[in-house]
Formats: C-alpha cells, sequence, structure tokens
C-alpha cells in the first residue's frame, strides 16, 4: 500500500543538494553531484544541522507511518474512498476554463542583466552573488552549480567558476523595464518577483483577436527587444497549472496546457508532486512515504489521505490531483501587507562591537524601506541565527508606531544584548502590526463609492474558503531556511525564514538555563497583540507573546505570498507543546491547508 522511507544516508545526501534541484539546465542525473556536495559539507556546522533537519524528518516520517497503520486498522476504505469521490466532484462543479492565464518568467535573470551588460560573459559558466550564489549561468548549471549554493561548494563542482557581485539597482532597473512591458497586456497584472508575474490575457486576445499562443509569443519578443531578456512562460486556466506550464520549455519557450478537463487531469496524473507549488523537499518525503509520488497517486491513496487529513491536508491534495486553483490576477494590495523587515547573512561573527555594527546598518536599511514603501509598525522582532544554524527571534510590542533608525536600532540592540555574548552568522530586524503612511484616511461606507473605473471585474473563480488560492498559498510548513549572503537577504526584503523544526523549549547558548522561546523582559500587564506569522490575536505579555512567536517559528509558519514559487521546504517535525499563555493559536499543522486567516 505504502512505499517505506528511503535510506537515511540518502536522504540525507538530497537534503544537502539543496532546494533548487529542479532549475531548469541541470543535468538529469544529479547523484554525483549531489555526493560531492554531501563530501565537501562534511564536518561544517551546516552538515551537522540538515542532519538533525534530517533525523527528526525521520522521526515524523516514522510516527505517521505509525499513525496511519493504526488508524487504517478496521477502517471502512471503500466508504472512505467513496466520500472523497464525493469531494473531487463538488470540486469539479467549480473548475473554470474561461480565463486564459500566463505565467512568465525571465531565463536566469541576474545573470542574463550581467551577460547583457558584459558580453564576454555569454557562453561562459559564471555564478552571481557572494558567500551564497543567487543564481547561475546555464553553463554552470551543467557542472550541478546552482542558486543558494555556498560558493566553496560551487567551487568544488567548477574550480573556474566566474563570480560576479550583486547589483541589485542595476536588476531592479531591468525588473522595471520588463513589468512595463508585461502591463501592456494586462493592467491588473500581479509580479510575483522581481523577474516573474502572472497575467490575465483573456481580454487582451478577445479584444485583438489572438490566440493565446501568439499573444504570448509576441509579449515575449517584445520583452527581448525592449529588454534584452528571454522568458519563459506558460498558458493554462488558472495559476497554479501556468506556473508549472512556464518551467516545460526553459530557458526561451512556452508551453500551453490545453483548456480541457480531461487533458489538465491526464497532463497531472503523472506530474511529481514536487512540481506542484507550495509542495517541497519535506513534503514531498512524506508524501513518498505513504506511496505518493505524483499527483495521480493521490487519488490512488485517497482514502489514506483521508485518514491523515489533518497531516497532510486532503482538500490541497485533491486539488492538485484535479489540477484545479484559483484564476484570479490582481496586483498586490497594500492593506495585506504583513511585515517589513531587513535581514543578513555573514561569516560567523563573536565580537559584540561588530554584531552592534551590523545591527545598526539593518537598522538603517529598513528605516529606508519604511520610507520607500510608506509603512510604520508598533511591534519589532529581532531574529538571529547562530554559527550552529539555529534560528531564534525575540519580539517587543510598543504602543506607538515607529519606523526611526534611532528607534529600530534602539529597541534592537536592547533584545539583542540580552542575549549577549553570541556567535552569530545572521541578524535581522521586523516590523509588524503595520501603519499605511500613505492612508488617505478613507475608511468605512466611502472607499465603496470609489470610482471603480470602465472595466467590467473579471469573473472571479473562487473556491471554496479553505482551498482559495492553493497555488498562491506556498503551504506555510514547507520553507526551506537556506544560507543567503546580505545582498540576496536585502533583495528579499529581508523575509525571515522560519527556525527549521526548532524544539519549542531549546535552550539558548547564553540563556542559564532559560527557555530560547521566552524572552527576559516582562510586562506588569497584559496587552493585545497581533502575531506576526499567523495573526492571531492574544492578550498576553511580552514573555507569552515571544513564546507564540517562536511556537509558530518552530512549525515553519512564514510564508510571503509575494515570494510565491519561490520557497522551498521545511515542514514542522515535532509538534511543540501549545505555550500555556496563549488565547489563541492556528488551528492544527496541516501543510496543505490554506485557512480564512492564513488568506
Amino acid at each position: 500500500m505504502a512505499a517505506s522511507k528511503p535510506p537515511e544516508g540518502d536522504s540525507l545526501v538530497k537534503r544537502l543538494a539543496g532546494p533548487s534541484t529542479g532549475k531548469a539546465g541541470l543535468a538529469q542525473d544529479q547523484s554525483e553531484i549531489n555526493r560531492i556536495i554531501a563530501e565537501a559539507s562534511k564536518g561544517s556546522k551546516f552538515y551537522e544541522n540538515e542532519k538533525r533537519k534530517d533525523e527528526e524528518l525521520t522521526a515524523r516520517i516514522n510516527r505517521l507511518l505509525e499513525k496511519r497503520d493504526s488508524v487504517i486498522k478496521g477502517a471502512d476504505l471503500a466508504r472512505l474512498e467513496k466520500a472523497a469521490d464525493q469531494i473531487l466532484i463538488d470540486m469539479e462543479q467549480k473548475r473554470d476554463l474561461s480565463q486564459i492565464i500566463v505565467h512568465v518568467d525571465a531565463d536566469a535573470f541576474y545573470a542574463s542583466v550581467e551577460v547583457m551588460d558584459n558580453p564576454e560573459l555569454k557562453g561562459k559558466a559564471f555564478g552571481v552573488g557572494g558567500g551564497v550564489l543567487t543564481t547561475a549561468s546555464y553553463e554552470a548549471r551543467k557542472f550541478g552549480v546552482r542558486s543558494a549554493m555556498p560558493m566553496h561548494i560551487a567551487k568544488k563542482l567548477y574550480p573556474e567558476l566566474i563570480v560576479v557581485r550583486c547589483r541589485f539597482s542595476r536588476y531592479s532597473e531591468v525588473s522595471k523595464a520588463l513589468m512595463t512591458v508585461l502591463q501592456r497586456y494586462d493592467p491588473t497584472m500581479h509580479p510575483a518577483g522581481f523577474d516573474e508575474a502572472y497575467l490575465n490575457i483573456t481580454k487582451y486576445c478577445r479584444d485583438h483577436e489572438m490566440e493565446a499562443e501568439e499573444c504570448v509569443q509576441v509579449i515575449r519578443d517584445e520583452v527581448h527587444k525592449e529588454t534584452g531578456l528571454t522568458i519563459s512562460a506558460g498558458i493554462a486556466p488558472n495559476k497554479m497549472l501556468a506556473k508549472i506550464c512556464s518551467d516545460r520549455n526553459k530557458p526561451n519557450g512556452q508551453f500551453k496546457l490545453p483548456f480541457d478537463r480531461r487533458a489538465i487531469v491526464s497532463f497531472m496524473k503523472d506530474l511529481s508532486v514536487r512540481k506542484v507549488p507550495g509542495i517541497g523537499r519535506v513534503n514531498e518525503r512524506v508524501l513518498e512515504a505513504i506511496g505518493v509520488k505524483t499527483c495521480g497517486d493521490i487519488y490512488t491513496q485517497r482514502a489514506v489521505i483521508t485518514l491523515l487529513d489533518h497531516e497532510l491536508g486532503l482538500h490541497g491534495l485533491l486539488h492538485a490531483h484535479l489540477g484545479i486553483s484559483s484564476n484570479v490576477v490582481e496586483p498586490p494590495i497594500r492593506e495585506a501587507r504583513k511585515s517589513v523587515g531587513v535581514e543578513r547573512t555573514f561569516s560567523a561573527v563573536g565580537d559584540s562591537t561588530k554584531l552592534m555594527e551590523i545591527l545598526e546598518n539593518i537598522a538603517e536599511s529598513l528605516e529606508e524601506d519604511c520610507e520607500q514603501t510608506g509603512w510604520a509598525g508598533k511591534t519589532l522582532t529581532l531574529k538571529y541565527k547562530l554559527h550552529t544554524y539555529e534560528v531564534f527571534t525575540r519580539a517587543r510590542s510598543l504602543d506607538r508606531y515607529i519606523r526611526s533608525k534611532d528607534d529600530l536600532f534602539s529597541i534592537g540592540s536592547e533584545l539583542l544584548r540580552k542575549e549577549l555574548p553570541l556567535r552569530l552568522r545572521l541578524l535581522g530586524l521586523r516590523l509588524t502590526q503595520l501603519k499605511d503612511l500613505r492612508d488617505k484616511g478613507e475608511k468605512g461606507i466611502k472607499r465603496f463609492f470609489k470610482d471603480a473605473g470602465d472595466e467590467p471585474p473579471r469573473k472571479r473563480n473562487r473556491l471554496n474558503d479553505e482551498e482559495d488560492d492553493f497555488a498562491a498559498s506556498m503551504m506555510e510548513d514547507d520553507i526551506e531556511e537556506i544560507p543567503m549572503d546580505e545582498e540576496d537577504a536585502r533583495l528579499n526584503g529581508g523575509t525571515p525564514n522560519a527556525s527549521p523544526n526548532r524544539q519549542s523549549k531549546k535552550v539558548s547558548p547564553n540563556s542559564k538555563g532559560r527557555p530560547a522561546d521566552q524572552d527576559e523582559e516582562t510586562s506588569d500587564s497584559r496587552q493585545r497583540l497581533v502575531c506576526p506569522i499567523c495573526s492571531t490575536s492574544l492578550l498576553t505579555d511580552n514573555d507569552g507573546f515571544n513564546a507564540h512567536v517562536d511556537y509558530c517559528l518552530s512549525r515553519g509558519a512564514i510564508a510571503e505570498l509575494a515570494t510565491l514559487g519561490s520557497q522551498d521546504d521545511v515542514g514542522p517535525i515535532t509538534s511543540p507543546k501549545k505555550p500555556p499563555a496563549l488565547s489563541k493559536s492556528r488551528a492544527g499543522s496541516n501543510p496543505f491547508l490554506l485557512s480564512k486567516k492564513a488568506k
């Protein structure tokens, strides 16, 4: 009925290979490359941390299999399959094939920009980045070199690798030119990063009497003519399918999935579950353990998945099996933003003065970001990563909104000083409980009388409350913490990664027995605070608030919708005991279920 877990050694080697093993241009058989990476990593703190996480994941899978074996005894599998079949029938009623959704993705974006500015790099194996690569040319990928790879590993794979430093101001300039072209075809397109976006070209094709493939070819030609970039594109009835299809003919190609229910289900049947946006390496391995390697296997194992719904998420997987997702494409809404942050990754530093200098620089960058984007916040979270790759957070909630460097550094340094001495390789600051300083003050019923323009709203295909936009959810339990150099972290807005699989009661090196999920700071009275991770409103003090934040992080609960498709996986390995200070918590640890709150 189910496949057993792979040997521990194999799973660790695969884990050490990194989250970007599915990048276009890589060799099909990467076993030798993965072996070299594993050998080069041995003895490092990174290796030990990955080994620990792999062991914890193995334990999690064993518990899941034990639970499966327990609940399956005496279960009426035929009845469970029939119930799942009825859910599938209900889902089919909501399939919408009326919209033409396109996902466009620039090919090796940073590397392409570097080649445009320095033609001597054309045809050569080079990487872009510092201590960690942000991308690699297709020539370098042939040797296994890829994004998110530490430089010393990349050099082991290809000693002659040329390294180019990141130039984010230049990438931003080219990105704006790319988005300008795309907006001509869909004014309400959704940028999904510097180099990718979703478009709904239904109206454009209708107005210009064009077929979808013809229109996308024109878009790609125009992008190349005006920006010098080549882009790949996927054409499908919804965002999840378009995202999958854009990777089909990379680089510099396009792929259109037939707008037919039978063709879509057939396309998904043999598709690896790893190709589904939101299913990363951890959940891939968990699903493989119960016999689910392809989306077709989801149907075969639907009874078992139903029994393990809480751990696996029946509805999300059934949507993946059918190839059903949201087809709503619209620009990001400012009100939906939850946080603004900056973080820096660096070689391990133990000098307190140097750490404070880094923190001051981060505070200055965060102030600049707040000024540029128009946000201020009431809760400041300090994130730090030890030289052992373990991640911790400390937070303080205020009675006023802040965004100045002085405030950010003053509060951040106070939080950090309580933890010193420490040897760190990452520091970050993040503001939550945001206030939009660009808000003109139109509240309540007035906002409903704004001029909506002449264009009628697009048909919206909303799935039920729990599964709306499965493709865009980038499931929170499936995020991977990877080493980033400071430019990479800066580019990503300082988005904090979840503390991978960390026990909720781990003791930090300088806590003197104090659990790491508690801050020394105390408060005489409780206050209403909002968790920056799960948006839960808590009536608690700063100790309870920090405990809750660490609890959320230990379950891998950070995911930014703006980075759809760019994250990978580390799900929760253990289920930490719920902190007693909480009045509410996230319901369940379902890695595939998008709750109303998460939306």
